[in-house]
């Protein structure tokens, strides 16, 4: 029982700690300057990006190659600009966080 609960209690902190890498990643990449979590900026809300994606097959990959490539037209006339600044790792790191927003 003891190892049962210690194991979740471990889990639980691993899972904050990644939540928060990746909130920092974010802001470190610039993103946090056109998108908040809950909140439209500039661009969509991640909470908005989670639900219109939400459950499309593909969509992960579709979101890596729009961080990285930039895009338009899905979201308003706003473009998204490039962001040749973020590795294709880190980028599917965000988007995967992204996703779990919801």
């Amino acid at each position: 029982m003891k190892r049962s609960l210690l194991l979740c209690v471990v889990m639980s902190a691993f899972a904050s700690t990644s939540a928060f890498a990746q909130a920092d990643l974010a802001k470190a990449k610039n993103c946090m300057a056109c998108h908040a979590v809950a909140n439209k900026l500039v661009g969509p809300s991640y909470k908005d990006v989670a639900a219109k994606y939400n459950g499309q097959k593909g969509a992960e990959d579709k979101l890596v190659q729009k961080v990285m490539k930039g895009g338009a037209g899905v979201w308003g006339p706003v473009p998204m600009p490039a962001n040749p600044q973020v590795s294709e790792a880190e980028a599917r790191s965000l988007v995967k966080w992204v996703l779990t927003q919801k």
